[in-house]
């Protein structure tokens, strides 16, 4: 019998498990994850960026969390021995068009606190990314790169020292509430708690109906993917180069990201995923896919973002279309600059009237927490969403 369980072995629920047991050192906790790794799904396959909290809405969760969140991650990072790097992020106007936007991003970014933020002229540009094209831009030398899987395995082993467990490869199929405690049966077996927190990422909304909730949401995977500049051609991109987001679309774009490794990505596109976890085109579970494509808020969505989604879709499948939107950014980049990168799915949560949620969503339910909604900056911010979901349990 344990206090406290948590579902999903990501970097929100191992945060979680570090603050938890924070709070209270002698709570008997419980992860499970259905994996046999850790961090396997969107912790293991995004980017790598630490956000500094330039694009949310000041005041939202994401501004909160990501503010309060970046500096007890760099702080984590220091004390664990995690490697990271603050090397700094342009965001480019490539024509006079899109500098009202840069600007109204820029006073978002000062509203939220994000330090030392700059606007420059083509000549600074230059000299710190003489390779980008653009009209004007807003530095932010307080966003940096890390490797979110090793921060969980720290996560991990720090959870593990002070008498937390963690179980792998144990997925939940049932759950059952009783008067006094909340059963989770696994393909490992059954687990009792007094209480369970579900951090199941892209079956989150699975995982809270299993417990009996019914959240008004679904989770929609969409695939990101990327290509990775050849190592002769990696000096085009000194650090992070990033366009100006369109505010009609919920994703940034496609953009230029130097890693902890020093390998350069190019991406994402964003294209709806045949599968929760599909990571690659071939993907395609099917019973997913129709739930996906019968839910009516999907639809509800689309049709707003069709020709969007059609054109990410082309770039998707023609890679001559995805060199010229990263041309963009960087003129000189060519096909021949590119290999096949990775890809990540990022587990979009859809409320049933048809709108994305653009923040973290949160539910409870009886015996159990459920964390429905937790897209970048999550990883950012993890150890401050940590933070809240304990107070929360704890109280």
């Amino acid at each position: 019998m344990y206090d406290i369980i948590i579902v999903g072995g990501g970097i929100v629920g191992l945060a979680t498990g570090v603050k938890l047991l924070d709070h209270q050192p002698d709570l008997r906790m419980l992860i499970i994850e259905k994996e046999t790794e850790l961090a396997t799904h969107q912790t293991g396959h995004n980017s790598g960026v630490i956000h500094a909290g330039i694009y949310y809405k000041p005041g939202s969760l994401k501004a909160r969390n990501c503010r309060s969140g970046v500096g007890q991650l760099l702080d984590f990072c220091r004390r664990n021995e995690v490697e990271y790097d603050l090397c700094g992020k342009v965001i480019v106007a490539t024509d006079e068009e899109e500098i009202p936007r840069l600007e109204s991003l820029f006073e978002r970014g000062q509203a939220n606190g994000v330090p030392d933020l700059k606007m420059v002229g083509t000549e600074q540009l230059a000299e710190i990314e003489p390779h980008a094209a653009g009209v004007q831009a807003i530095i932010s030398p307080s966003t940096g790169v890390v490797d979110f899987a090793a921060v969980c395995q720290a996560y991990s082993r720090v959870i593990e020292k002070s008498g937390g467990e963690i179980k792998l490869a144990t997925k939940v199929e049932g759950i059952v509430h009783r008067a006094d405690e909340i059963t989770l049966e696994t393909t490992a077996g059954d687990f009792s708690a007094n209480m369970v927190i579900n951090c199941a990422g892209l079956y989150s909304d699975k995982i809270a109906r299993l417990g009996g909730a019914e959240p008004g949401l679904k989770i929609v995977p969409f695939r990101g993917e990327y290509y990775t500049i050849k190592k002769t051609r990696r000096q085009l991109v000194k650090s992070l180069i990033y366009p100006v987001p369109d505010p009609r679309f919920p994703f940034l774009g496609v953009h230029f990201t130097r890693g902890i490794d020093q390998e350069v990505e190019a991406g994402p596109n964003a294209v709806l995923a045949f599968a929760r976890e599909g990571y690659r085109k071939t993907n395609i579970k099917m019973p997913e896919l129709l739930e996906t494509v019968t839910y009516p808020a999907f639809w509800k969505m689309a049709f707003p973002f069709m020709s969007m989604g059609m054109g990410e879709m082309y770039r998707s499948f023609w890679k001559p279309a995805f060199v010229r939107a990263l041309q963009k950014l960087v003129p000189e980049i060519t096909a021949a600059d590119l290999t096949a990168g990775g890809a990540g799915v990022r587990a979009q949560a859809l409320f049933s009237d048809g709108r994305l949620s653009d923040d973290f969503a949160i539910v409870r339910h009886e015996k159990m927490i459920n964390i429905l909604n937790a897209p970048s900056p999550a990883a950012t911010a993890s150890l401050s969403i940590g933070e809240s979901i304990a107070e929360l349990a704890l109280n």
